[in-house]
């Protein structure tokens, strides 16, 4: 019993210290100039709130009645989002990519409150309106940010109801909300909203159950799309066409 006991201790000892390494799963750099990704495209700076400098990659159209930005998920770098800008730049909306602190190469490490700096950082490049499309855990950085400054616009790809509530449902016997630092309660601020709301989801998503896009979805009071057979990581879930239509009907 006791041996059982110093186990489980110990097991939850290490996922509150490793936690954020459970959650964040960037992709280093160096990743290439924005013109050789996209013709046209411009490498940008971000500077947040506490002091770090981020890169990113604006792809702006002259004529674009909105620019989107796009807050990814937990996974990856930039690079892995340019089909979705270049499918919405030849729609003629212009786009905004950059990475997290910690992910493309970018300094600092990855939490709640530091993707909070790097997505206010963003807007401070945008002059005009804004869509938001946000990934999944962007979903989240996204639904914040929103609170702080309203879009004309958002689209909500894969959202979580929380993060804890997200990671309860991959590790049922841990102690998750009690464990975690990092909390995204997604449906309170979303709760709070009025803007034009686009939730998707894919019905056979294994990442983020279904139903808590569907409950985020309602407590945004969001129209809702449903991809029958799609998973998380999908590419009709990243710049299929309605993706790429949702993103239009809110801009």
């Amino acid at each position: 019993m006791l041996i059982a006991l110093a186990v489980v201790v110990t097991i939850v000892a290490v996922v509150f210290t490793f936690q954020r390494k459970l959650v964040y799963f960037p992709s280093p750099g160096p990743l290439p100039s924005a013109d050789e990704v996209l013709p046209g495209g411009r490498d940008v700076r971000l500077v947040t709130a506490d002091g770090l400098m981020l890169d990113g990659w604006h792809f702006e159209l002259p004529d674009a009645p909105v620019t989107v930005v796009v807050f990814p998920g937990n996974g990856g770098n930039r690079e892995g989002r340019v089909s979705l800008a270049r499918a919405l730049t030849s729609r003629g909306l212009s786009v905004l990519l950059f990475d997290y602190r910690g992910y493309g190469g970018n300094p600092g490490l990855p939490s709640e409150e530091g993707l909070t700096f790097d997505a206010r950082a963003a807007l401070d490049l945008i002059d005009g309106p804004v869509v938001y499309f946000g990934e999944s855990l962007g979903a989240a950085v996204a639904a914040e940010l929103a609170t702080f400054r309203a879009p004309k616009g958002m689209v909500l790809r894969s959202p979580f109801t929380s993060l804890a509530a997200a990671g309860s449902h991959h590790y049922p016997w841990l102690p998750v909300k009690m464990l975690l630092q990092d909390k995204y309660p997604v449906v309170e601020r979303v709760s709070s909203l009025d803007v034009p709301t686009v939730v998707l989801l894919g019905t056979r998503d294994s990442i983020v159950p279904p139903a808590q896009s569907r409950e985020v979805a309602t407590a945004a009071r969001a129209r809702l799309i449903e991809i029958d057979g799609a998973d998380h990581n999908d590419e009709v879930l990243l710049s299929g066409p309605q993706v790429i239509d949702a993103v239009l009907s809110v801009s």
